[in-house]
């Protein structure tokens, strides 16, 4: 505990940490990812590789204050999470014109449906046109002269000839229609 060590520390070292510090107020702070940093490693370098600008700082022996890397160092954003973030943030919103362009589709496919349906019950619960029977007058007459006369139905022969002739007639007409 009781050793003794030297930190150098050279110009272009506290010009790079005070540029760097300038740009970082400058900008506008990001959200940083959450990725374990390991601390930099100070580095030693042989005294016959000093340059002029380079000054000896001696520290006094250490007395139960560790020392830590200062941690006001501005680290840079990581391109690889950036581009990680994008690629998603993409995809998300290329999923996103996906749905919307399914619901239009649903959508329109919904009315299409719904008109059809309409169309087709329209067509199947429409009441047919009714005609009205054929030579029903004749019928009739036919059936109230048996009522009025039960015990001589041939007093009837007219109105049953005249039922006949006209029911004739229509199956003619019919017929004549389907060729």
């Amino acid at each position: 505990m009781g050793e003794s060590f030297t930190i150098q520390i050279s110009s272009n070292l506290v010009r790079n940490l005070v540029d760097d510090g300038e740009k970082v107020k400058k900008k506008t702070r990001k959200p940083k990812s959450k990725v374990p940093r390991e601390p930099p490693q100070p580095q030693t370098v042989p005294p016959n590789q000093l340059s002029d600008d380079t000054e000896t700082i001696k520290a006094a022996p250490l007395t139960g204050w560790p020392i830590q890397p200062p941690s006001y160092y501005p680290i840079p954003p990581q391109k690889p999470a950036n581009t990680e973030l994008d690629a998603i943030w993409s995809v998300l919103q290329e999923s996103e014109k996906v749905v919307e362009r399914l619901q239009k589709q649903e959508e329109n496919m919904l009315q299409e449906v719904t008109q059809r349906a309409k169309d087709l019950h329209d067509k199947e619960f429409k009441l047919p046109s009714r005609k009205p029977m054929p030579c029903l007058d004749q019928k009739d007459a036919c059936l109230n002269c048996y009522k009025e006369h039960v015990k001589d139905p041939l007093k009837c022969a007219q109105f049953v000839k005249d039922f006949a002739d006209c029911a004739r007639r229509v199956r003619q007409q019919v017929g004549a229609e389907k060729n």
